[in-house]
């Protein structure tokens, strides 16, 4: 598939170029036209060792080649992202002041727009009228995240993160609409407001010796993902990081712990004043019975033996200790069995836990964990399901935060 990409003025043209990366690893050529306000953020050289093609921005570059209506007659997709408010104007009035809107008015392929700019910005009534001009036309957009934005404001505009771009723009190609298909588009901005949401994330470390530790592969990604996106819709958020080198954003308390012990003793602590708690942390089961202050040897070609001991279930013991109307919401990190699939061990684990909520995902080495996207299933008390996400880290997040705001207010 030939895709073109034009980019245009915003800060957020930095994500783009995840974007790209993307589309060329699934084998698309890629030809980005970048407007001259959006050199200043991503320059051309950046988008020409991305794509291997040029990256003209000016109507009088490379005239013999007629590239600003060639450009537009080749593609197969158009893609605008970021769409800028005052680029979406110059979609809305037809003009070709550039070599990308040239381009736009020279192309019969799909075009889809990722617009991203501040909230009032994109409230305005004339961005939305554009836009509702702009889709009347037949042009496909992909609704701004909530989020955080330039400077120390957050809100709806926020360009959605790469993996959801992708997605949409397959979708498109593939003949289907986009109707707020994305979960951070659906999320209302403030609904969150006043409530106090506390989170573990990462996995807990359980020593062997004074080197050596017991640990799982969690990264914190996901739990971070969710103090991230309730700051954004106005709670107060609290995370209790366990092992997780991921920096948080402003107005985010954060307590770190290693261990078990330590993660149970924080969280139980924190929770008395929480409206809502998420337990996305893996909290490690077993922990050696003893622990080494010293580096422990190698002596002949013997092994060592450790005894294992059970760890707290913190989950089981925050619901049995919980305030009246506070919300808890749990995870189950599965891989399956010959016994039981994830989804069945995740309704035993929903019975046996009685959380509000549990968000039940397959994991293991490159799945779930980590810098990839994520497929979850919530589960209700009783094993129901109450819903499925899938995509970045932050849509899922914002999908458990929405399946959760209805419990908060009952």
């Amino acid at each position: 598939m030939r895709v073109l990409l034009g980019v245009t003025g915003g800060i957020a043209a930095y994500k783009v170029a995840i974007v790209v990366r993307r589309l060329r690893e699934d084998g698309h050529s890629v030809r980005v036209i970048p407007t001259e306000a959006s050199l200043n953020f991503v320059g051309r050289a950046t988008w020409e060792a991305l794509t291997g093609e040029p990256a003209s921005s000016g109507t009088f570059e490379n005239v013999p080649q007629v590239e600003h209506i060639r450009l537009g007659q080749r593609a197969d997709i158009v893609l605008v992202a970021p769409a800028t408010a005052d680029f979406l104007a110059q979609m809305a009035a037809g003009t070709a002041r550039d070599l990308l809107g040239s381009a736009l008015l020279a192309t019969v392929a799909p075009v889809v727009i990722a617009p991203a700019m501040h909230t009032e910005m994109w409230n305005h009534a004339a961005t939305r009228a554009n836009i509702a001009t702009l889709t009347a036309r037949g042009v496909h957009v992909i609704e701004p995240g909530v989020g955080r934005l330039t400077g120390a404001d957050s809100g709806p505009g926020r360009l959605p993160e790469p993996e959801d771009i992708v997605t949409a723009l397959y979708r498109v190609a593939e003949g289907q609409s986009l109707e707020r298909e994305q979960a951070s588009a659906e999320a209302p901005w403030g609904d969150l407001n006043g409530v106090r949401v506390l989170i573990s994330a990462g996995g807990t470390h359980e020593p062997i010796d004074a080197v050596r530790f017991l640990g799982n592969r969690s990264t914190g990604q996901q739990g971070f993902a969710l103090a991230e996106a309730a700051r954004e819709r106005g709670a107060t958020v609290t995370v209790i990081a366990a092992n997780v080198v991921l920096p948080l954003g402003d107005g985010i308390e954060r307590i770190d712990v290693e261990t078990s012990v330590e993660l149970a003793a924080a969280v139980t602590h924190a929770a008395t004043d929480a409206d809502l708690v998420i337990m996305a942390a893996a909290v490690a089961d077993f922990r050696p019975e003893q622990v080494s202050p010293h580096k422990i040897k190698k002596s002949g070609d013997g092994g060592i033996t450790l005894t294992l001991v059970q760890t707290e279930d913190v989950l089981a013991s925050l619901v049995a200790q919980r305030s009246a109307g506070q919300v808890i919401i749990g995870f189950a990190a599965e891989t399956g069995d010959s016994s039981k699939d994830v989804l069945e061990h995740g309704r035993d684990k929903a019975i046996r836990k009685r959380a509000d909520l549990l968000v039940v995902n397959a994991v293991g080495k490159g799945v779930g964990f980590g810098d990839v996207p994520n497929t979850v299933t919530m589960l209700d008390a009783h094993g129901a399901g109450m819903g499925v996400a899938s995509g970045s880290k932050l849509t899922v997040a914002h999908a458990i935060l929405t399946a959760a705001q209805p419990l908060l207010a009952r």
